[in-house]
């Protein structure tokens, strides 16, 4: 049964190694996840899966703790492994995906346990009706199951956006904001798999996941931080 869950988003900025300079910008959105964060380490799980947007189309990617990611696709010689401590050795097998190495970053920032940890990649694009099927098989894999879910809202907000801007953006990103701040599921599952592909919404399809996860779980939510900057949606929220 799933037992918390933090939601964060996932750009590669959110490590101060990558943004230079720029990092004092993203001080408070990064705060706000470390604080999500700390939340599942406090409900005690038995399994922690660490979910992240991934370009992959045939559907999902799993990686097993110690699976090694890397920022030097982005100019900085730094490398994380997923639930190990800084310096230990990666697993052989497949690199994280830039989602998911953000991810082990986080929880290299945090007073983990010693629950097993493990990664799924989530394609964008993977329709809602596969999403939550898959967030209810999480969450019946153990009896207290965290989720460390990631994922950016719509990347339209603004002229300067990375999609430049679509009037849709905004209300979009609203409605996201709510369902994870109150815990909505109805409300995030009928988020349209369309409109967040034309928004450039990353974190939709783990989103629905969670929405799947955390039926009848009886959780509540906190919308920790919330705000476009670089006109890319970020949402920071705890589930408990």
């Amino acid at each position: 049964m799933l037992v918390a869950a933090a939601i964060c988003p996932c750009p590669p900025l959110l490590v101060p190694d990558v943004a230079a300079g720029a990092a004092p910008e993203l001080d408070p959105v990064r705060a706000a996840c470390l604080d999500a964060v700390g939340v599942l380490a406090a409900a005690r799980p038995d399994r922690l899966v660490v979910l992240g947007p991934a370009a992959d189309e045939s559907g999902e990617g799993r990686y097993p703790q110690g699976a090694p990611g890397s920022f030097r696709g982005f100019g900085v010689e730094l490398d994380v492994t997923l639930g190990a401590a800084d310096g230990a050795e990666p697993a052989p097998g497949p690199q994280l995906p830039p989602s998911l190495a953000v991810g082990a970053w986080l929880l290299s920032r945090t007073a983990w346990s010693d629950a097993p940890v493990e990664a799924l990649g989530v394609a964008e694009r993977l329709p809602g009706d596969r999403c939550r099927p898959l967030g209810r098989e999480l969450s019946g894999s153990a009896s207290r199951v965290a989720l460390l879910v990631l994922g950016d809202g719509s990347a339209r907000r603004s002229i300067k956006a990375p999609g430049y801007f679509d009037e849709r953006a905004e209300a979009f990103d609203a409605d996201a904001a709510r369902a994870l701040g109150t815990a909505d599921t109805t409300a995030l599952a009928a988020l349209d798999d369309r409109l967040a592909a034309d928004l450039l919404a990353s974190g939709r399809s783990c989103w629905q996941v969670l929405a799947g996860a955390a039926e009848g779980a009886g959780l509540r939510g906190q919308l920790l931080r919330e705000e476009a900057p670089y006109g890319v949606g970020y949402m920071v929220a705890a589930w408990t």
